[in-house]
C-alpha cells in the first residue's frame, strides 16, 4: 500500500458539513491502491460507546488517486473518526498518527481525526438557483444594438466585421433587452454581463465611474427595466465587479496624480513615491496596463467604497450577483468582508470569482459561491481540440477537478467552454460541428452551471481577444438551418427534467478506452451521456457509440 498518497484533512474539501447534522468525508489514496475503505466513527466524548463502521465508495478516480467519499447523518456533531482499509493483502487503520496496523480506540483523542462540532455558520449556503442556471455570456458591444435614437458618431465598425482592440460596435442595454425572448427560448435562465459602467473603451474593464452606466450601453432606467423584465420570465442577471483596478481617469486617482500625497486617496491606491509616475511605473496596475491603477483593498476607506458599489446595484437594482473581475489578486481579507455585506442585502445573490486556478482557499463559504471554472475548459479543449487527453485521461482529468472542491460547491461553479477571455471553442476545434455539438453536451451535464458565450449558437469563429468578441449574427441565429439552437433547448429541457446533484455523479471511461462516459443522477431523473471522438466504434457495457459521435440517454431512453 502506497501510504505516502493517503491523504485526508479535516475541515476542508476533505471533511465538510452540508447541514447541521450532516457532513461529508473524503479520503485520497493511490489510484487503484486499496480494495475497500471503512470509517469507523463515535461521538469524541462516547469513545467506545457510540461507535459505528460503514463503507464508503470510491466517488471520484483521478489521474494519480482514488477519492473514497461517504456522507454521515449524525445524532452529535462531535465527530471523531479514522479510516479502516484494505490493500486486497493487509488491513491498516489511518489516523493522524498515519497508516498503522493497530489502533488503540481508548487513546484516540490523541490521533483521530475531528470534526469538533457543526457550527450553522461553518456550513457554506448552496445558492440554489446558481445550482440549476443556464448562462448566456454577453459582451455588450457586440450583441445588439437597441436604441436607434443614440448617439452613435462613437462606432467605427460596421457590424459583422473583424473588431480590434479599438473597436466600437454599438451594442446596447436596450439591445439585450429587445432579445430577451430569444434568449430565454434557447433555454437559458439567466445573463451575465460584461462591464457596463462608466469608461473610455469598448469593455469597459476600465472603469472611470462604477455609479453611472456607461453612455454608449444605455441609461439606469434601461438596465431597471432589462432586470424587471428578466425576474418577471424567471431569469437571473449577474453583473461584472471590477474592483482589481480602476481607470487613470478616475476621479480618485486623478486627484493622487495632482496633488500626490496631500491627496485624501493617495492611499486608496499602491504608490511606491509621492506621486504616481509612469517613468519609472511606480504604483501597482492590472496586468502592465499603466492606465489601469490597481486599488489597495487593504485600506478600509477602499473596501467601503467598493462594498458600497456592489450593494448599490444590488439594492437599487435588484440584480442577482456578481461576477468579480481579476479576484485572486484581491485579498481574502476584502472578500470574507464582501461575503457578509453583500449576503446580508439580498442572501442569493451569487458571488462568481475569476479565478483560472485551483480556488479552495477561496471556496470554503466564507467567500466566493464558486468560480468561472476555466480548468473544466482547457479539459475540454485538452481533449476535443488538442489532442493532449484520449477518453481516459480527461476522465481522469475531470475527476480531479471536482476533487478540489466540496459538493456544495461543485453544484455552483460556472462551467464554460469560452468567454470573451479566450479564443473561440469552435475555432479552437478548428470548426468541427460534431466536436462543438459533443462539447456542449459535457458543458450541460458536468456539475455545476453551463455558461455559454454569445453566438455559440450561431457558431460563431474567432481567436483571442479581440477576435473572440465579433459582432453577433443574427441572419444566422434565425437561419432554419442552425441545429446548435435545438441542442441547446434540449440540453436545458433535460437539465430541468433531471434536476441533477452532485452525489451519485461517475465520470470514466469505457474499458476499451474510447468513450467518455458520464452518469448523473438527478431529483426527478438520471442520465448518461458517451462521447466518443476517437476514428473507430465504441462501447460501454452493451451501448454502442459509432466513431466521433456522442449520445445522451435520460432514465435509459436516448434523447439526442
Amino acid at each position: 500500500m502506497n501510504q505516502f498518497a493517503m491523504l485526508h484533512i479535516t475541515d476542508s474539501e476533505y471533511c465538510f458539513p452540508v447541514s447541521e447534522n450532516e457532513i461529508v468525508i473524503r479520503l485520497r489514496a493511490a489510484k487503484n491502491d486499496l480494495v475497500k475503505v471503512w470509517i469507523i466513527y463515535e461521538s469524541k466524548y462516547q469513545i467506545g460507546i457510540s461507535q459505528q463502521k460503514k463503507l464508503m465508495e470510491k466517488e471520484l478516480s483521478g489521474t494519480m488517486f482514488d477519492y473514497y467519499a461517504i456522507r454521515l447523518n449524525l445524532t452529535d456533531t462531535r465527530l471523531a473518526y479514522v479510516f479502516y482499509v484494505f490493500d486486497g493483502k493487509d488491513y491498516y487503520y489511518f489516523s493522524e498518527d498515519g497508516a498503522t496496523k493497530e489502533y488503540d480506540f481508548k487513546k484516540g483523542y490523541y490521533n483521530f481525526f475531528q470534526y469538533p462540532y457543526i457550527n450553522r455558520a461553518d456550513i457554506a449556503d448552496r445558492v440554489e438557483w446558481l445550482t440549476n442556471a443556464f448562462f448566456y455570456q454577453i459582451f455588450i458591444d457586440r450583441f445588439c444594438i437597441g436604441d436607434a435614437y443614440k448617439d452613435m458618431d462613437y462606432i467605427n465598425l460596421r457590424w459583422g466585421d473583424i473588431p480590434n482592440p479599438k473597436s466600437f460596435a454599438g451594442g446596447d442595454l436596450k439591445g439585450i433587452l429587445n432579445k430577451v425572448d430569444y434568449i430565454h427560448k434557447l433555454g437559458f435562465n439567466a445573463l451575465y454581463l460584461t462591464p457596463i459602467f462608466k469608461s473610455i473603451s469598448n469593455h469597459k474593464y476600465d472603469i472611470i465611474d462604477y455609479f453611472e452606466i456607461d453612455r454608449h450601453f444605455g441609461t439606469k432606467e434601461d438596465l431597471k427595466k432589462l432586470v424587471k423584465t428578466l425576474h418577471e420570465k424567471g431569469m437571473k442577471i449577474v453583473l461584472d465587479a471590477v474592483f482589481n483596478h480602476v481607470s487613470e481617469l478616475n476621479t480618485m486617482f486623478a486627484d493622487v496624480v495632482k496633488k500626490g500625497r496631500q491627496s485624501p486617496y493617495h492611499d486608496y491606491f499602491v504608490i511606491r513615491g509621492d506621486y504616481p509616475t509612469k517613468d519609472p511605473l511606480n504604483y501597482e496596475v492590472f496586468a502592465s496596463c499603466d492606465y489601469m491603477p490597481k486599488w489597495n483593498t487593504s485600506n478600509k476607506k477602499v473596501q467601503d467604497y467598493l462594498i458600497s458599489i456592489a450593494k448599490y446595484y444590488i439594492e437599487e437594482f435588484d440584480i442577482d450577483g456578481w461576477r468579480l473581475d481579476v479576484s485572486d489578486e484581491i485579498s481574502h481579507d476584502f472578500w470574507r468582508r464582501f461575503r457578509k455585506e453583500i449576503k446580508s442585502v439580498k442572501k442569493d445573490a451569487a458571488i462568481i470569482g475569476e479565478n483560472w486556478h485551483n480556488a479552495s482557499n477561496y471556496l470554503k463559504g466564507d467567500q466566493y459561491d464558486s468560480i468561472m471554472n476555466y480548468a473544466f475548459t482547457k479539459a475540454a479543449l485538452d481533449y476535443f481540440a488538442y489532442d493532449k487527453m484520449d477518453a481516459e485521461a480527461v476522465s481522469n482529468k475531470l475527476n480531479d477537478i471536482l476533487a478540489r472542491n466540496s459538493d456544495t460547491v461543485n453544484d455552483m461553479m460556472m462551467n464554460l467552454l469560452d468567454s470573451h477571455d479566450t479564443d473561440r471553442f469552435f475555432s479552437e476545434v478548428h470548426k468541427d460541428k460534431i466536436k462543438l455539438k459533443a462539447a456542449l453536451c459535457l458543458l450541460y451535464l458536468f456539475p455545476g452551471s453551463p455558461s455559454v458565450f454569445y453566438g455559440t449558437e450561431n457558431y460563431t469563429e474567432g481567436g483571442y481577444d479581440p477576435d473572440c468578441r465579433r459582432c453577433m449574427d443574427w441572419d444566422k441565429a434565425s437561419s432554419k438551418d442552425n441545429d446548435i439552437i435545438p441542442l441547446l433547448q434540449k440540453l436545458s429541457e433535460i437539465r430541468n427534467k433531471c434536476r441533477f446533484v452532485f452525489e451519485g455523479t461517475r465520470i470514466y471511461s469505457s474499458e476499451d478506452k474510447k468513450l467518455l462516459c458520464m452518469e448523473r443522477h438527478g431529483e426527478k431523473s438520471c442520465a448518461k451521456l458517451l462521447i466518443n471522438m476517437t476514428n473507430e466504434p465504441g462501447m460501454d457495457e452493451s451501448i454502442p457509440v459509432e466513431a466521433r459521435s456522442f449520445r445522451l440517454f435520460v432514465d435509459g431512453g436516448s434523447v439526442i
